[in-house]
């Protein structure tokens, strides 16, 4: 090999190294904590929700409040959801204004299932039942503030 052969890959396994720090230590200071939340929505056309919950995060609770104004709404229900909120660096994190993106909720036999995120990409993935009549629970819209 020529010199400057030997002085490419030399450079080259140097970057990789360092690109490889990086991604570590972005995914170390990103960690997952546990979400429990009460939904509940009502309304005719326009639906109004509210609720409240708790964030389990490093070894502490913090308690939540829901929020969040959605269209198509007919009837009224709640959900007891429980999952994980995933890529919080720390607790305000978990605040915001949540869409849905996945293919939206399931239902089986009254079970519900999302998957949400936010602008600072915390993901919720919840899971849980619901309970009372509505034509569309839908969680996209949902807001979260920490009390």
């Amino acid at each position: 090999m020529n010199r400057r052969t030997v002085v490419f890959s030399a450079t080259l396994a140097v970057l990789s190294v360092i690109a490889a720090g990086w991604a570590s230590a972005a995914k170390a200071q990103s960690q997952t904590g546990t979400v429990n939340l009460n939904v509940t929505r009502a309304g005719f056309i326009v639906g109004i929700g509210g609720g409240s919950g708790t964030l389990n995060f490093r070894g502490r609770t913090y308690r939540l409040a829901l929020g969040g104004i959605s269209a198509g709404t007919i009837g009224v229900s709640g959900a007891q959801l429980v999952g994980t909120a995933e890529n919080l660096r720390s607790v305000s994190d978990i605040a915001g204004t949540y869409t849905a993106v996945s293919a939206g909720l399931a239902v089986a036999g009254g079970a519900r299932s999302a998957v949400l995120q936010n602008a600072r990409g915390v993901i919720l993935r919840v899971r849980g039942q619901q309970v009372g009549f509505e034509a569309s629970l839908s969680l996209s819209g949902l807001t979260i503030r920490l009390q």
